[in-house]
C-alpha cells in the first residue's frame, strides 16, 4: 500500500482551532474526507493516518467516526490527556478501537520532562499505541532524553523537526537529528517541508540538504511519507507535495521506495 502517514481533517470553528491564525487565512474552511479523496486517487495513495488537530477527546472521537465511515482512513493519531490522573481510563476507554494507532499532544518546551507526561508515556506500550513527536529544533534535545528514557516505545518524528528551511539553517538540527536517530525506537516523517520553507518560492532542491540529513541517519526503513494536508497547501499542491519525496526517492532501489512511499508507516503503525 501507498500510505499518506499524516494528514488532518477538521469542520472549522475559529475557537476550536486557534493555531490557524490570520497568516492561515486558506484554511479556515472545512476539510474533509471528500476533499482529500480525490486528491489520493491521482496521487496513487492507497490510503492515510489522520492525525489530530485538536487538544481534546472530542477530537480522537471525531477521527476515529469518520474512520469507521471512510475506509481510506487506515489510521488514527488522536489526543488523550498523558497528564490527567484518569488517563489509564481514558486508554481502556479508546485503545480497543481498531483504527486507534497513536497519539499525539502540541507540545511547549520541556512539556515533555514533566512527571505526570512522562507517567503517561510509559502506559503507552502496554496499550500498543505509538507516539508521534510534534517538535521544533528547540525541542530536539528533550526528545533526545525522552528516547533514551523509553527504548521501548515506538516513537516517530513529525515534519523533520521544522527545520528553518527558508532560512538555509541546517545546525544545530542536523546534529541533533542525527543523535536522535541512533535511538533504533524512533522512526521520521517526510512531511511539513512546504511550510517551512518560502511558501510561493521554494523549489525541491531547497529540501535537498535536508533529505540528505534524514536518510542518512534513519534510513530508508524508518521514514516515511506525509503530506500535512491541508496545511501543506499554504505552500504547495498535494500533487507537488508527494512528488518532492518520490523524486529525491527515485534513485534509491524499488523496495526502498515502496518502504518510504507506505511499507514503513503500515508497519510502524499496525495498519490493516
Amino acid at each position: 500500500m501507498r500510505i499518506d502517514s499524516h494528514q488532518h481533517f477538521w469542520s472549522y470553528q475559529a475557537e476550536e482551532y486557534p493555531w490557524i491564525d490570520a497568516a492561515k487565512q486558506a484554511l479556515q474552511r472545512d476539510y474533509q474526507p471528500a476533499d482529500l479523496r480525490p486528491l489520493l486517487a491521482a496521487s496513487g495513495i492507497d490510503g492515510t493516518v489522520a492525525v489530530q488537530a485538536r487538544q481534546n477527546l472530542r477530537e480522537t472521537e471525531y477521527l476515529l467516526g469518520l474512520a469507521d465511515k471512510q475506509d481510506f482512513i487506515r489510521g488514527v493519531v488522536g489526543w488523550l490527556d498523558l497528564r490527567a490522573q484518569d488517563f489509564q481510563a481514558q486508554l481502556e476507554r479508546f485503545a480497543p478501537h481498531p483504527r486507534l494507532a497513536g497519539l499525539r499532544h502540541i507540545l511547549p518546551d520541556r512539556f515533555m520532562l514533566g512527571g505526570n507526561f512522562l507517567e503517561g508515556l510509559a502506559l503507552l506500550q502496554q496499550y500498543q499505541l505509538t507516539y508521534d513527536l510534534l517538535l521544533y529544533p528547540r525541542h530536539l534535545r528533550v526528545a533526545i532524553e525522552v528516547a533514551r528514557r523509553f527504548p521501548e516505545q515506538p516513537f516517530v518524528l513529525d515534519h523533520i523537526a521544522k527545520p528553518f528551511i527558508k532560512d538555509g539553517i541546517i545546525e544545530p538540527w542536523a546534529s541533533e537529528i542525527r543523535e536522535l536517530a541512533t535511538y533504533q525506537n524512533v522512526w521520521c516523517k517526510v512531511s511539513g517541508m512546504v511550510t517551512e520553507a518560502a511558501w510561493q518560492a521554494w523549489t525541491r532542491e531547497d529540501f535537498a540538504p535536508y533529505l540528505d540529513v534524514v536518510f542518512d541517519c534513519f534510513g530508508s526503513d524508518r521514514l516515511m511519507f506525509g503530506s500535512d494536508w491541508p496545511v501543506c497547501t499554504l505552500a504547495g499542491t498535494y500533487s507537488e507535495v508527494v512528488g518532492i519525496v518520490e523524486n529525491y526517492i527515485a534513485a534509491l532501489s524499488p523496495a526502498e521506495q515502496a518502504a518510504v512511499m507506505g511499507g514503513n508507516a503500515s508497519a510502524f503503525y499496525g495498519l490493516a
